[in-house]
């Protein structure tokens, strides 16, 4: 079973005085049987099978907290080939919609999978379609690795179709989505929510006018996320350098008669 080793912060001392140094670092170990060696010294394989929230030590006395990994954890250490859609987004798609452990779904494109993977982890059935190869490839890797027997890959354009019926969501990363959504709204339960994301907002607007176009869909909303982390140190208090800004724009539509 896979395991997270974090390391604490450590002592140095710099003119005769003890100081800490916040240098922590998170370790992803997906064989259990092995020592791990990290820079700061190894671990065994027997401390490795300690309970969770056990301290161990490296051969260099560096300590180590040790936790069971989750899934998002071994989701962080994925392939990647395009980019994928940050969580942010995902976390909307999922909360907005409501998809749960008896959700059917199709996705498009794979890509690395990071979407399909999510939804897979949560959903009773995900079916996501790519038509390239190298990226099939790399969406077929991580299924594997995170073991989602739930997950289906086709190699298959869905702006020529959908073979799947009465699904709860189908959500859409496409160069193009506007030529998906007449397919979408076949394979779409009565209810269900397409889910469009796009980096302009000229795809927006030729999505939106798609979905207008189709009786059967009630466009819902055109939303952009942002995020911005801070750093708490007692009372120093500021927003980091660093931001995710823009990713993209999500486009909610609902099915609301067959």
């Amino acid at each position: 079973m896979p395991k997270l080793l974090i390391s604490l912060g450590r002592k140095a001392h710099v003119n005769n005085k003890e100081i800490s140094i916040q240098d922590m670092h998170t370790y992803y170990i997906a064989d259990e049987s092995k020592d791990f060696h990290t820079s700061d010294g190894f671990i065994t394989a027997a401390d490795l099978k300690k309970k969770d929230g056990s301290t161990v030590k490296s051969n260099k006395g560096r300590e180590f907290i040790i936790l069971t990994a989750s899934f998002m954890d071994a989701f962080q250490k994925i392939a990647r080939a395009p980019q994928i859609i940050p969580l942010k987004d995902v976390g909307s798609i999922i909360t907005f919609t409501g998809i749960n452990k008896d959700s059917k779904v199709v996705d498009a494109g794979a890509g690395s999978g990071g979407l399909a993977c999510v939804l897979a982890h949560l959903c009773k059935e995900v079916t996501t379609y790519e038509i390239r190869d190298d990226f099939l490839k790399v969406a077929e890797k991580n299924k594997a690795d995170l073991g989602l027997k739930n997950l289906k890959i086709k190699h298959k354009d869905v702006t020529q179709g959908i073979d799947e019926k009465n699904v709860d969501l189908v959500t859409l990363d496409l160069p193009a989505p506007w030529l998906a959504v007449a397919h979408a709204v076949k394979a779409l339960a009565v209810g269900g929510y397409l889910v469009s994301y796009s980096p302009t907002i000229p795809q927006v607007a030729d999505t939106v006018n798609e979905i207008n176009k189709a009786p059967e869909l009630l466009f819902l909303k055109t939303i952009e996320i942002t995020e911005r982390e801070w750093d708490v140190d007692d009372r120093k208090i500021r927003p980091k350098t660093q931001t995710i800004g823009h990713s993209g724009f999500l486009t909610f539509a609902r099915k609301i008669r067959a």
